[in-house]
């Protein structure tokens, strides 16, 4: 939303964001990925440090946790970057208005004891902790995301109920700092969401780092007592029921959307079976005029998915051609190792028809890694077979949040497998190696059937033509200094935009 409110601005509009927390920034910024992500880093840290720095010739004496002090930093962090926002919302004239807005009709929207009036009502109120039946949180023993980042002890024993980004993560930080950690997952695999080669050493390496996992296993009900809490369980296919005993209870089965108070439905605006505002494909709802963004409309629950969604409709409103490419959109995972994915997992394009082809490379075979002791995990391209386009990345390791960045500005501009084999730098060695097992497992080598061609001149012609200047190359091929000519038809509509 506040990515949203400032482009606006920026591009003209008279613009006001309504808040009602009284600090900037939604979930990601004050409850979700940065706090989140402070703690991973200082955890990490720590581990590093018991851990690891033995092996380096580094030796530490007298080592512990200070988690009140992590927990300081961590605020710190958080409130330096919502006081951030305030002044980027200053700096660009920005009204901020703190309250609960309701839509009131007619370009209404009522704060409190005011009523704003506009002519573009964009929603972006994002998502909340799904609540999961017979477990009741209270943000003491049984906590939320948000009460796991502020828990006043590390716990001796933290079940986790939810096998995802959030429950890894989390868990993650509190078995660095000495927790028992405890993984009770629904589904039979950890990350089910994720690439299945990606899944399964995910919860390997987890594994090994010490968390436990209980999958295929549904939590029936929660009892809360002085110190601790109960936990009733059972296998999802069926059979006796069992209890686990637990200091403290992470519930991290996903978000839902957040429309509690809005007064959608006097508004006109239609929720979809799952409660997400429906849209079409320029984020208009049902309802003229009001327009919604992010976790509130369903998809990637992603905070850069939802500020790229906020740039495109404030750019549509102002005529320009706000666009979000969903293919590209990248998310990560920040236990150590990083996992980090784009595009099209191989069961997704399998499932989808597509003839793929898929190079796998481990960082154990790269240098950088070997170096630095960071040689858990792989990267696995996934590419068309005919086309040699990249459809898909995914990786776990060392700077996987970092390296995928590479796959995602490659794929923006549909680069060929062989295109991001090409770069080179220290970590990213390993996608030049990516296309080399691609070219291993087929056994007569690349077919010159890869034609690229890049427009270097387009002209509209008197006929209603256009003339194309191509510079082109094949796999066999470099880049030619000649041309290709073509003459093709062209509809009116492109017409009007090469003019």
């Amino acid at each position: 939303g506040y990515v949203c409110a400032i482009r606006a601005a920026q591009l003209g509009f008279r613009t006001a964001c309504v808040e009602k927390r009284g600090t900037l920034g939604g979930t990601c910024l004050n409850v979700g990925c940065i706090p989140s992500k402070a703690l991973l880093q200082s955890s990490h840290h720590y581990h590093m440090a018991a851990h690891e720095f033995a092996n380096h010739g580094i030796k530490v004496d007298g080592l512990s946790v200070d988690l009140a002090a992590m927990m300081a930093r961590k605020d710190k962090v958080v409130s330096g970057l919502t006081k951030g926002i305030e002044g980027l919302f200053k700096k660009n004239k920005v009204t901020y208005v703190v309250g609960a807005a309701t839509l009131a009709g007619n370009g209404q929207v009522v704060v409190g004891d005011k009523t704003l009036s506009a002519k573009h009502i964009i929603l972006a109120t994002g998502s909340e902790v799904t609540p999961l039946p017979g477990v009741t949180i209270d943000e003491k023993r049984v906590v939320s995301s948000t009460g796991a980042l502020a828990l006043p002890e590390v716990p001796k024993h933290l079940v986790v109920i939810g096998a995802g980004v959030i429950g890894l993560e989390l868990g993650s930080v509190y078995k660095r700092l000495g927790a028992q950690v405890t993984v009770v997952e629904f589904l039979d695999k950890a990350l089910p969401f994720f690439d299945g080669e990606v899944s399964k050493q995910s919860q390997r390496l987890l594994e090994k780092q010490g968390l436990k996992f209980k999958l295929s296993t549904k939590v029936t009900g929660a009892q809360v007592g002085e110190s601790g809490v109960t936990l009733t369980m059972e296998a999802v296919n069926g059979g006796a029921a069992e209890t686990m005993e637990a200091d403290y209870v992470l519930v991290a089965i996903g978000r839902r959307p957040y429309t509690e108070g809005l007064g959608l439905e006097a508004a006109g605006v239609a929720l979809s079976p799952r409660g997400f505002v429906t849209i079409d494909g320029h984020f208009q709802t049902s309802a003229p005029g009001i327009y919604a963004i992010g976790d509130v409309v369903g998809g990637a629950m992603l905070a850069h998915k939802a500020e790229e969604e906020g740039v495109a409709i404030a750019e549509i409103l102002a005529g320009q051609a706000g666009h979000v490419n969903y293919d590209a959109i990248p998310s990560v995972v920040y236990t150590w190792p990083e996992i980090a994915a784009v595009g099209l997992t191989e069961e997704a394009a399998k499932a989808k028809g597509l003839t793929v082809k898929v190079g796998k490379f481990p960082f154990m075979a790269n240098s950088r890694a070997r170096a630095n002791e960071d040689s858990d995990g792989f990267v696995k391209l996934i590419a068309d077979a005919r086309t040699d386009e990249v459809l898909g990345c995914h990786i776990i390791g060392p700077a996987a949040g970092d390296l995928i960045a590479e796959v995602v500005l490659g794929m923006e501009y549909k680069a060929a497998a062989e295109d991001i084999a090409r770069w080179r730098a220290d970590w990213a060695e390993f996608m030049k190696q990516e296309r080399v097992m691609f070219d291993r497992k087929s056994k007569n080598g690349p077919k010159p059937t890869n034609l690229r061609a890049l427009v270097a001149e387009a002209t509209l012609k008197n006929d209603g033509s256009v003339s194309l200047v191509l510079d082109w190359s094949t796999d066999y091929m470099s880049p030619q200094a000649l041309v290709l000519a073509v003459n093709a038809p062209i509809t009116p509509l492109a017409a009007h935009l090469l003019k």
